[in-house]
């Protein structure tokens, strides 16, 4: 009898043990999952880049982000933003920001790419996210440009401008042009979704997709102007400003030139 109480007794905690047993081996085979597809370059990121962009974010980002990267009174959170946003908002010039303003700003860099690189590193390691795209992934070269320009005026047009000129949004914000944006930006803006940008995954526009519209922003940025002057390529509004400043100048040229005849 004793040994069978025993059994019964022990039982409880075997079944307790096999269960958080099952649970890590769950844990830790989605974590690396996850990890794997978040970041297609955690296998080159090393402890000592991870070390160095700790360094730098201590320095002149935690001001903001709080030294956990956690957030705070004028900076949000970094935990799982992943190391695309990094490598596009830093790499933009966009941070870090001189002082609170409605819309960060694209300007030069202050950092090199190895300390970008070296800052994304570290903040992946806060938590999984979008990692830096591999140059295959934003390559172009077999795109559809004309299938891209359907895809960027149903999509993006609405805030970037059909000609990707950017345009003004509510509350002070703006969507920003598009004419420096070099492919791998584009990529990242996507996935990330900086500022007010809505995140498009693959699910929404699937990766190819990505490389059509990367296409025709290209085109956009290199297109020539038969036509003449471009004016900005605003749209009509700019056109019909022009044209009727023009036509109006003509008009008070001619009153002049008739009333001096008549004189």
């Amino acid at each position: 009898m004793a040994n069978i109480s025993g059994s019964r007794r022990r039982r409880p905690y075997a079944s307790a043990l096999l269960l958080l047993t099952a649970l890590t081996t769950t844990g830790a085979a989605y974590a690396v999952t996850t990890s794997a597809i978040a970041n297609p370059r955690t296998s080159e990121v090393t402890a000592a880049q991870i070390q160095e962009g700790k360094r730098l974010f201590t320095e002149g980002c935690s001001s903001c982000h709080g030294l956990a990267g956690q957030g705070g009174s004028s900076g949000p959170s970094l935990i799982g933003v992943g190391a695309a946003a990094v490598d596009f908002q830093v790499g933009t010039g966009r941070m870090p920001m001189a002082q609170a303003q409605v819309q960060a700003m694209r300007k030069d860099p202050v950092y090199t790419q190895a300390e970008i690189d070296a800052l994304a590193a570290y903040v992946s390691s806060l938590g999984a996210g979008p990692g830096v795209p591999d140059p295959s992934q934003y390559d172009f070269s077999n795109a559809n440009v004309a299938r891209g320009g359907e895809i960027y005026r149903l999509n993006c047009s609405q805030c970037h401008n059909y000609a990707g000129k950017g345009g003004a949004l509510s509350d002070g914000k703006y969507a920003p042009t598009l004419m420096k944006a070099t492919p791998k930006q584009i990529y990242e803006a996507m996935i990330t979704g900086p500022q007010g940008m809505p995140v498009f995954s693959d699910a929404q526009i699937p990766a190819k997709d990505k490389q059509d519209i990367i296409a025709y922003i290209d085109y956009l940025q290199n297109a020539p102007d038969p036509g003449g002057a471009a004016l900005g390529r605003f749209g009509p509004v700019t056109e019909t400003v022009f044209l009727f400043t023009a036509a109006i100048g003509a008009v008070i040229a001619v009153t002049i030139w008739i009333g001096a005849k008549s004189r």
